[in-house]
């Protein structure tokens, strides 16, 4: 292919995947117009509908948009990749293996990176709520009758967006994007519609106008904040989405399509409520589009819902495969939807459990205002923490001079603590949900990965040298056909399965393997590298398999590209022996009795090594045995 052609090509494939981004990546922040600009003037803390406030309230979300989301994310965040994904856990990661001291940030910047994990999983229980119901909502605007029927409908739409994750979504995935060109184009031609009619609603974007409503009215102005922040929920979703679309498609359909489309349909809304007052403040959405294309415009926005709401909810698969991965939680049972994208996976736990949560958000709150009160606390948390982590890349990866840094960084944190502080006020009204949330997710989150290395480390105390065991077992006892793969969470050391094996059944295989599974802080680890062998002697081989953090660890399809340890692994002569810990919780230092004891639990109820690591069920024997934390 010559050069003009692959260019060509190149540049075709981008905007392929600049219009799939906007299906995907822009759902949540879309949505936001249903709900964000009525809740600001009509929500908890209510303004008044004259030209200082419409005009610095559009002011504001203008100017959020452009530092949080444009300066912030598409042009700064979205350039600290690890290998091509983002991500907050995939963020910790990069700062753990790239920075040149890594224990001089490891606790504290761990400890954030997990809870702004903790705080998308209340996100991920909000959005769908949020979003579908706020969509719904509009059958009350256009067909009143209707009202009544809105909490119903917006729990079936839910019930049927969670059953069908199970069949995958890469058949839907393929409409999101024509469906979310459609939505956006629509509520940018209402908008432009509308402020046609009353242009000096442009003038609202000068910066001067937020400043003006500070100015004259501060204490509104600071609580305006907590829904203002609403227009950008989501931005977070344009850096954990790249390593499916890249960064280039993201920032092109966010500079060129999705922002311009919010902002005129904002400034559509401020001057219809110019015009119309508290006429058309039940929802200044749909009240721009005329009465006979409401319903058209419902159904839209209801697609558009769903949409978001898919995102988030392949979102926490996602987040919950890399958390299962770096060993923030235990395994889990991971279905893959499609044999063509890794990417597309089922978590069945998960997905019950947000859908219970969602449908409960629903019926306690029962309206779209009142979950809006929920919303922002999780989302400001996390662009809070994200600055943290931003601090450390710019002056700890990246080098960057404090002169530039400082300023920067000094611009993010005031935006984000206003928008946090304010959110604040909204905690007794149920902000307080996202935040419970978090602290439970964190707790477990922290429990796991805490036990998991106390369990290591005791196991690896009682250790035999391997080295020791091989002299003295391999000589005295019997050796039979076959091949014995010992699973092993450490590669130093006699794994437990194998002392207990030659214990109880008092035989050697002719070859035996002690493997050990590492996860990379990279997202993949390339065949070529995924293994490293060591021939310890006597039909003893210690094999260490490596693969990324997104990728699934198959032991079986690893073993048959093995040549180096003797004959081919034939799985009907390969036998794979698992240690099952019981645990005992101790007054030993460690953790405290009621984390060991939820540690325990969380070990019970992990999934097999068997079924994670892909081994033939007929194939494994797990020897028992108890260990004290």
């Amino acid at each position: 292919m010559d050069a003009p052609a692959a260019h060509a090509h190149s540049h075709d494939a981008t905007w392929k995947l600049a219009i799939g981004a906007i299906g995907i990546v822009f759902g949540d922040i879309g949505t936001s117009p249903l709900y964000a600009f009525r809740e600001t003037f009509d929500g908890h803390h209510k303004l008044a509908l004259d030209t200082l406030h419409i005009m610095g309230v559009i002011s504001l979300m203008f100017w959020s948009m452009m530092v949080v989301v444009t300066l912030k994310y598409v042009t700064i965040i979205m350039r600290a990749d690890n290998k091509g994904e983002g991500g907050s856990l995939a963020l910790l990661a990069l700062i753990s293996r790239s920075s040149g001291n890594p224990k001089r940030w490891t606790q504290g910047i761990v400890l954030l990176g997990v809870f702004a994990t903790a705080l998308f999983y209340g996100d991920s229980m909000i959005t769908p709520a949020v979003s579908v119901l706020s969509a719904v909502e509009g059958l009350a605007v256009a067909a009143p009758g209707f009202g009544r029927l809105v909490l119903p409908i917006a729990v079936v739409i839910l019930v049927l967006l969670f059953s069908i994750q199970r069949t995958g979504t890469s058949r839907v995935g393929t409409l999101f994007g024509p469906i979310m060109l459609l939505y956006f184009l629509t509520i940018a031609t209402l908008g432009t519609l509308s402020l046609v009619q009353t242009p000096t609603i442009l003038n609202a974007l000068l910066p001067h106008h937020a400043f003006l409503f500070f100015a004259e009215d501060p204490v509104r102005a600071f609580l305006a904040l907590g829904s203002v922040v609403l227009a950008v929920t989501g931005a977070e979703a344009l850096y954990a989405d790249m390593g499916h679309f890249g960064r280039k498609p993201i920032r092109i359909s966010w500079l060129w399509f999705v922002l311009p489309a919010l902002i005129l349909n904002y400034m559509g809304q401020g001057a219809l409520l110019m015009r119309e007052g508290h006429a058309a403040l039940r929802s200044p959405f749909y009240m721009l589009a005329p009465e006979v294309l409401q319903f058209p415009l419902v159904i839209l926005a209801t697609m558009a819902a769903v949409i978001a709401s898919q995102a988030v909810i392949s979102g926490a698969f996602s987040v919950t495969q890399q958390a299962i991965q770096l060993g923030f939680v235990p395994r889990l049972r991971i279905e893959h939807t499609s044999a063509a994208t890794a990417g597309q996976i089922y978590i069945p736990l998960i997905n019950w459990a947000l859908m219970i949560m969602v449908i409960l958000l629903v019926l306690v709150f029962q309206t779209s205002s009142n979950l809006t009160a929920a919303y922002g606390i999780a989302v400001t948390g996390a662009m809070f923490i994200d600055n943290c982590l931003l601090a450390v890349v710019l002056f700890g990866l990246w080098k960057w001079k404090k002169r530039y840094a400082i300023p920067l960084l000094a611009v993010f944190f005031t935006v984000d603590l206003a928008y946090f502080a304010a959110n604040l006020t909204k905690v007794p009204d149920g902000g307080w949900f996202p935040l419970f949330v978090g602290f439970v997710v964190f707790t477990l989150l922290t429990t796991w990965s805490k036990g998991r290395q106390l369990m290591i480390n005791r196991l690896r105390e009682s250790a035999m040298p391997i080295k020791i065991f091989i002299t003295s077992a391999a000589t005295t006892a019997t050796r039979v056909p076959g091949t014995a793969v010992f699973m092993t969470s450490t590669p130093e050391g006699v794994p437990h399965a194998l002392l207990h094996n030659l214990k109880h059944n008092k035989v050697l295989h002719d070859r035996v393997i002690l493997l050990t599974v590492k996860i990379k802080d990279v997202p993949y680890v390339s065949d070529e590298n995924r293994m490293m062998i060591e021939d310890l002697g006597k039909g003893f081989h210690r094999m260490i398999l490596a693969y990324g953090f997104m990728q699934e660890a198959d032991v079986p399809a690893a073993l048959k590209s093995v040549n180096a340890c003797g004959a081919e692994f034939k799985m009907m002569e390969t036998s794979f022996f698992l240690a099952r810990q019981t645990l005992l919780p101790s007054a030993r230092p460690g953790m405290m009795i009621w984390r060991e004891k939820l540690f325990a639990w969380m070990l019970r109820n992990a999934e097999s090594a068997m079924e994670f690591f892909r081994l033939p069920t007929n194939r494994v024997v797990e020897l028992g045995s108890q260990v004290e934390i």
